[in-house]
């Protein structure tokens, strides 16, 4: 069944299914009336010979050049080539897809001015599966995604290069085995393919996605090193957290209660009065991630659902309007937090794993995780490789949404970075599910030392997955495969799927 695309109710997890899953999409017949509408009034407009930004002028510092009649069509095709100036390797297909969709949903609202061929073929894309090469470096994020979109829009011109069924091809050899026309742009179309921050918007909806099954995960961890070091869980009682009140922190503590349900291993004596931080404010600390996670959401949502364009018309009131809503700058904002809030648990978690390495932290744990230490080192070494995830992740957090460097001969004199924001943001989490998965392997390892004593019912479909694919460390041997293999595991989404099917689905 198809997504109907009207400029409205567009979600992270739609976003998903057409970027990830395939999922067809369809224009509604509204959106189609408005865009003709809206082309209509530019064409009346164009006749008349009025000036408006990048139709009949150039566009930036040269926005006070104008073009004469015959310039007018010619430009959009000359827009594209000179702003598809990117560099570096292809965009990750889902990514393309969530930009193309992005922009499609903005062109339903009936603001851009482009004819409605340009948008139903940016449809037939994704609808027959021709993802267009756009390079990852370029993008300051104002004036849209210019450099990443250009290239995106010239494989519907029949130009550029595209990915179709596995294969690089170029632009226009995808297009034919596709069976999609090529299109030659008129007044207007170019720039209104290109003008917004659609490839920011489309990565930070799945991102959204991927940080909260990523903070489930986290959960599911912290649940297991938590049953093996016989934590207090006093600290997970439900009246504690609403004393304060953060609603993410009732729904960590509460996702952990049921993880942990069952647990043979939390019903042994000896437990600390209080236990270290890393284990007793959890809660806290992927509670407050949750709930800038649900800000982000908010300000992403908005975007899916707006006209990002310049200049935007306005057909009712035959009026033309210039502005900036391009501007990436309330994308990157949530996106510099989610990267530094996923650093923190990422930290959170080398933390608890320090726990499980040190004998005089673990419980009577073997010195890392090992029967035979001193000939053996056992999962020492895994430490090290989250530490240097974790500290190449405090740098990743730096932010690039206050580094702003003038372009277009300073008409561009401030822009939001936020593709660079994005694109470190998505490192932060590449680099933070290997960080759990290496947790994950050691309290897994933790839960065979403690045998026959058993984990909770969540913990315990965990512990099954990570078997699948590690077995247990019995006698040192090389592990970089294990925790590379164990990241895809845990990035899959295969144990927390496992965990959900135990438990039922965790906030």
């Amino acid at each position: 069944m198809s997504i109907i695309l009207n400029g409205t109710g567009l979600t992270v997890e739609k976003v998903v299914q057409v970027a990830r899953d395939g999922a067809p999409v369809a224009l509604a017949p509204e959106a189609r009336k408005r865009i003709e509408k809206c082309r209509a009034l530019l064409e009346d407009k164009i006749r008349k010979n009025e000036i408006m930004y990048g139709v009949n002028t150039g566009i930036g510092e040269l926005a006070n050049v104008v073009l004469t009649q015959d310039q007018v069509e010619e430009y959009q095709r000359y827009l594209i080539y000179s702003h598809a100036a990117g560099y570096g390797k292809p965009m990750p297909g889902d990514v393309v897809r969530a930009a193309i969709l992005s922009r499609i949903s903005c062109h339903c609202h009936g603001h851009s001015g482009l004819r409605p061929v340009v948008t139903e073929t940016l449809v037939e894309l994704l609808n027959k599966g021709v993802t267009p090469v756009m390079c990852e470096k370029g993008s300051v994020g104002a004036c849209g995604d210019l450099s990443p979109m250009a290239q995106m829009a010239l494989v519907p011109m029949g130009e550029g290069e595209a990915f179709y069924k596995g294969e690089r091809l170029p632009g226009a050899e995808a297009l034919k085995r596709a069976g999609i026309a090529p299109i030659v742009l008129h007044a207007r179309d170019g720039l209104a393919m290109i003008n917004g921050s659609n490839v920011i918007a489309g990565m930070s909806a799945l991102i959204v996605h991927d940080v909260h099954r990523w903070l489930k995960m986290s959960e599911i961890a912290a649940a297991m090193t938590l049953e093996v070091l016989n934590a207090n869980m006093k600290a997970y009682d439900e009246r504690v957290h609403k004393t304060r009140g953060y609603p993410g922190a009732l729904e960590s503590a509460a996702n952990i209660r049921r993880i942990t349900e069952g647990s043979e291993l939390l019903a042994r004596p000896g437990k600390k009065v209080q236990d270290a931080y890393s284990l007793r404010s959890t809660p806290q600390v992927v509670g407050a991630v949750r709930d800038s996670l649900k800000w982000a959401r908010y300000m992403v949502e908005i975007e899916l659902n707006g006209a990002a364009d310049n200049p935007i018309f306005f057909p009712d009131e035959d009026l033309v309007l210039t502005g900036a809503n391009f501007q990436a700058g309330p994308m990157a904002l949530p996106l510099e937090l989610l990267g530094t809030a996923v650093t923190t648990i990422a930290v959170l978690s080398e933390r608890r794993h320090n726990r499980l390495m040190n004998p005089h932290l673990s419980a009577g744990l073997p010195a890392f995780l090992t029967k035979g230490a001193g000939m053996f080192s056992g999962l020492m070494l895994t430490q090290y490789t989250a530490g240097a995830l974790v500290c190449e992740n405090r740098v990743l957090c730096h932010p690039a949404a206050t580094g702003s460097i003038p372009a277009a001969a300073d008409q561009e004199d401030f822009v939001s970075m936020g593709m660079t924001t994005a694109l470190k943001t998505r490192q932060i989490i590449d680099n933070a599910q290997a960080v759990l998965a290496i947790e994950l392997m050691a309290g897994a390892q933790a839960v065979d030392f403690r045998k026959p004593h058993r984990p909770g019912k969540g913990t315990a479909a965990a512990y099954e997955v990570i078997r699948k694919y590690v077995a247990h460390l019995e006698e040192d041997r090389p592990l970089y495969n294990d925790i590379n293999k164990l990241k895809e595991v845990v990035e899959s989404g295969e144990i927390l799927d496992a965990v959900e099917a135990a438990v039922g689905t965790l906030a």
